[in-house]
Parts: C-alpha cells; sequence; structure tokens
C-alpha cells in the first residue's frame, strides 16, 4: 500500500506542540581598542608604562605574570588547572564542554557558581611581534616596530557556571595584546529566566520540549541583549586573573566585545516523532531540485552579484540516519535538521555580522538576532509556499497570453516554452527569490539553465515581461528586483509541474519509472487499441 504524501502545512497547521525563537549559542570576540596598531604598542608601552624604549622583550616579563597569577588563582580557589599537551582543536572545540562536563555538573548539583575549571592549550593566535628599525642609520639608537603574527601561544580557557548563563568560558591569550574570546549559551540563560519566573517546562537538550506558557517563554528569548551579555562579561573579567592591571584599565585600556559568531534558532516541536520524522523528509524531497538539479538555495537578504565570491553553497547530507540541510551565503549558513526526531530545527549562525549588512560591536546584537530571525522565517515561508504553489485558472491564463498594464503591452508567459521554463527555474532559486535580483545576477542563471547565449537585452525584455505580469516589483531607487507572492507560486509551479510531474509522466513507458506505473501504461495502451479497433478507426496498413 502506497503511504500517505506528507504536506508540510498541513501539519504546521495542526500538529505543533511549540514554536520558539531564541539566541542560540554566542561567540564573541574580546579586543583592546586602542591596542590593534603598532603605534598604540608603542604609546602603551612608553608613554603609559614609562619605559624608555618600547622592546619587544617587554611583553615576556608581562605574560610570566599572568601565567603566575592564574597559577595562584587556581590553587588558592581549589580550581582544577588541566594542561593539553598539543594542539588539539577537534577534541578542545569551542563548542563542547565535554572535557570539563563533569566540573559543571558538580558545581550545577551542588548549586554552586564560579570558575570551574582552567584550561591551559597552545593555539594559534594573532599576537604582536617585534622587528628592529632604525639601526646602523647615521649612528642612531635602535628602535623598534610591531607587527602583527600567527604566533603558537598558551592560552587559559577560564570555564565558568554563572547564576544567569550557565555554564560558558572566558579564553584569554597570555600574549600581547592579550585578544580574547566568549562562549555563552542563549538556550541555557532563557531556561534559568524561565525557572526565575515559575515557567514550567520540559528540555528539548539544548532548547525547549513543552511549556505551559508558550507566549511568557518567547518573551523572555526576546528579551536577551546586548545588556545580558556586557553583564556576564564583567562580573567575570573582574574575578578571574587577567594580564592588564588596574592603571591600565584607569588609563583606558581595556577590553570591548564584539560579534565573532551568533547563533539564532527557530524550533517547532510536533506532537508525534513520526509525523515530525515525515515531516522533515517531505521538507527535503520537496526542495531538492527546484531551481537547480540535486541542489538547494536559501536566502539572506543580501543582494548576490557576480563579484561576490562563493555567495552560497548547499548540502544536504546524512551523519548516521538523521539527514541535515545546510545552506550557505558568504561565511554565514542555515542549518535544518530534526532535534531528537520530533522538532524542526531552524538555525542561522552568522559567522560575519558584515555579511547580513550588520556592524560587529556588540552594541549591534539586537539588529543583528532581528535579521537573523527573519530569515529563519523567510526559509519556512518560501518552503511552505512550495508545498501549496498550485495556481488559478485566471493567473494562469494570464500568463499564457499577451497583457495590457499600465497601458503597457507585454508578451505571454507560455508554459512549456525553454526560455519561460528557464527564467521559472533561475527564479526559484531561493537566493533570488528573498534576496532581490538584478539583470547581471538572474542572467546568468537562466542562461546555465538554458545552456545556451543569453543576452543582456533579453533579460531586459523578460524582466519587462515579468514585471507587467505582476509576478516582480522593482526596489524604489535601484536596479534590483524581487519576487510577489503571485511570482513566488508562479515560478515554483511552472518549475514543479515541468519537472516532476510532466517529465516523468512522458517518460513513465520505460525506466527508471516505477513498474506499476509502466504497467498501467501498457494495460491503458491495450485498451485504447482496442476500443480503436472496434471503432473502426484503424488506419489502412
Amino acid at each position: 500500500m502506497a503511504s500517505a504524501v506528507v504536506n508540510i502545512n498541513d501539519v504546521l497547521d495542526g500538529h505543533v506542540d511549540l514554536d520558539v525563537t531564541c539566541v542560540d549559542r554566542l561567540y564573541l570576540n574580546v579586543y583592546v581598542p586602542n591596542l590593534q596598531v603598532g603605534g598604540q604598542v608603542i604609546t602603551f608601552l612608553t608613554e603609559h608604562r614609562g619605559n624608555p624604549v618600547p622592546s619587544p622583550a617587554l611583553f615576556k616579563p608581562m605574560g610570566d605574570r599572568f601565567r603566575k597569577l592564574v597559577g595562584d588563582f587556581a590553587e588558592m580557589n581549589d580550581i582544577p588547572l588541566l594542561r593539553l599537551a598539543k594542539p588539539d582543536r577537534s577534541r578542545w572545540d569551542d563548542r563542547k564542554l565535554d572535557h570539563v562536563r563533569p566540573y559543571i555538573d558538580l558545581a550545577d548539583q551542588q548549586g554552586r557558581a564560579g570558575v570551574v575549571a582552567i584550561v591551559a592549550a597552545q593555539e594559534i593566535q594573532k599576537v604582536f611581534m617585534g622587528y628592529e628599525r632604525g639601526k646602523g642609520r647615521h649612528g642612531k639608537a635602535v628602535n623598534f616596530g610591531f607587527d602583527k603574527a600567527d604566533r603558537a601561544v598558551t592560552v587559559y580557557y577560564f570555564y565558568i557556571v554563572d547564576p544567569q548563563w550557565g555554564a560558558g568560558f572566558i579564553k584569554m591569550c597570555s600574549y600581547f595584546p592579550y585578544p580574547a574570546k566568549v562562549w555563552l549559551n542563549g538556550h541555557e540563560w532563557a531556561k534559568r529566566q524561565a525557572l526565575k519566573a515559575g515557567i514550567a517546562f520540559i528540555e528539548l537538550a539544548n532548547g525547549f520540549a513543552t511549556c505551559n506558557a508558550p507566549a511568557r517563554l518567547q518573551t523572555i528569548c526576546d528579551r536577551l541583549g546586548p545588556a545580558q551579555v556586557q553583564s556576564f562579561f564583567n562580573r567575570w573579567i573582574n574575578r578571574i586573573p587577567t594580564p592588564l592591571t588596574r592603571s591600565d584599565r584607569r588609563a583606558g585600556y581595556w577590553w570591548e566585545l564584539s560579534m565573532r559568531q551568533v547563533e539564532v534558532s527557530r524550533t517547532i516541536v510536533l506532537d508525534d516523532p513520526r509525523r515530525a520524522r515525515g515531516f522533515f523528509e517531505a521538507l527535503v524531497a520537496d526542495n531538492v531540485g527546484i531551481g537547480r538539479p540535486a541542489e538547494v538555495s536559501v536566502v539572506f537578504a543580501r543582494q548576490v552579484r557576480k563579484t561576490t565570491k562563493e555567495p552560497f553553497r548547499t548540502r544536504v547530507f546524512g551523519p548516521g540516519t538523521e539527514v541535515k540541510m545546510d545552506f550557505a551565503y558568504k561565511h554565514s549558513r542555515v542549518k535544518q535538521y530534526l532535534k531528537e526526531g520530533r522538532a524542526l530545527r531552524i538555525e542561522t549562525v552568522i559567522n560575519k555580522p558584515y555579511d547580513i549588512g550588520v556592524l560587529a560591536r556588540l552594541e549591534h546584537l539586537g539588529e543583528l538576532v532581528a535579521k537573523a530571525r527573519a530569515v529563519n522565517d523567510r526559509v519556512l515561508i518560501i518552503e511552505r509556499a512550495g508545498q501549496d504553489c498550485a495556481i488559478g485558472n485566471a493567473l494562469f491564463e494570464r500568463t499564457q497570453q499577451p497583457y495590457i498594464r499600465e497601458g503597457q503591452r507585454t508578451g505571454a508567459l507560455r508554459f512549456g516554452d525553454p526560455r519561460v521554463m528557464a527564467l521559472a527555474g533561475a527564479l526559484s532559486v531561493m537566493v533570488h527569490a528573498v534576496s532581490g535580483f538584478t539583470n547581471k545576477s538572474l542572467r546568468s542563471l537562466v542562461a546555465g539553465l538554458l545552456g545556451s547565449d543569453y543576452r543582456s537585452s533579453q533579460m531586459t525584455y523578460d524582466l519587462r515581461r515579468l514585471r507587467l505580469h505582476g509576478l516582480i516589483t522593482r526596489i524604489p531607487g535601484t536596479n534590483t528586483y524581487t519576487l510577489t507572492p503571485e511570482g513566488l507560486r508562479v515560478a515554483v509551479f511552472f518549475t514543479k509541474l515541468h519537472r516532476r510531474l510532466l517529465g516523468p509522466l512522458l517518460e513513465a513507458h520505460q525506466p527508471p519509472a516505477p513498474p506499476e506505473v509502466r504497467r498501467a501504461l501498457t494495460t491503458l495502451e491495450h485498451a485504447v487499441q482496442h476500443q480503436i479497433l472496434h471503432a473502426r478507426l484503424r488506419p489502412a496498413a
């Protein structure tokens, strides 16, 4: 018996237990703004620290002092200091706390906040290296300049259990200018705030499975912003040992935060794990082959040009039995997967804020989260549109005939015409469906699908046809276009009808068509031939 076809709209409209959006993992750069170029290093060493010569030899005693402070801090507070013999990035991944999990779990059981473990490791960092300049020139004494370089240096991970955030860490480099990192988890912050507010919930690993007050829970998740992150940093940077002193801080040499990686997730928990798996399989199947063969494309609200290097790529992969979809744009990406077999997780990972037009400083976290949430929402909107993309007779007939709009006559967009089908396929590529496209960016896709030359003048004519049919609209003051809701449905309908229905049916008499379809067609052909014979319509030999 054939299995039922799953429509994701039916599932989302009637079988969702919880739908919540929250900041997930945060990975932040920590830097001293006025120690970023060589001249600032010289000013720090001479005018601030009072050294007559800004020599790189001064870095060693500063680093030695910091390393001693870390050892003393660990000994005085009975904190385990773990040392890694050599670099092992796979083991000491910043996304995994497994190596100090026993210490974190013990602190949670005891209800104790604080630094629970320190890990020392060798890692590549950008640090200042000195070089001699001016030596032997007119009898002048040697002086030094400073440039940044990649060097393997000691870093310290301070693993912390915070009353507001739960587990996190601050990673501090032991060499000048002492760059650092902060890692936090927004879902853990939201869980702790929900408990304080008396909201009952059941956890779903790194998320929520059920909640008795979903609206209140979403309000808590929406509250997470720069102030909460800065508060964590301020609280702990004043407690752990640091290479900069109070005197340095009073002189304005202190760390500030910027966004290195921000993950924003939308988790849709379904009422039945079996329905969840069928839902996700339908989602994958429906998005493979739309717009480009064997490719799923989704979208960041940014324009893609020919000069954009590797603007997006797609992977559909299955570690073990779990299927995931991964869509990338520049340095950032969207992941879609089933979480614990019962929830759809859509996760936008921003690795470079400027990819989506946001500045990197922490104060812009709210703007970045809003844009990442919009990406998650658009992904789902477009995927839902692909499931119910059938268009009415009026719209179909309108596209099949010349059309007059705004006093202008335009040509038809006839289904089956190779150029029209290539145009529909190019518009189905989601990166254009939501980010906007120009003559140049769309033309390269159409030419690829046509497999022949496609001139700019032809693209201009086709854009005019699309606009006058109401399928695209131009953003005022630009040469960028976006699809209208009707345009998105027409593009996906034409593409699916051509590639998934008519194409396979026209070749259903031969493999790889299913055997039952081939047998049914053979039976039908015999019946038709029988009718022709009895109607005396068979042509003469």
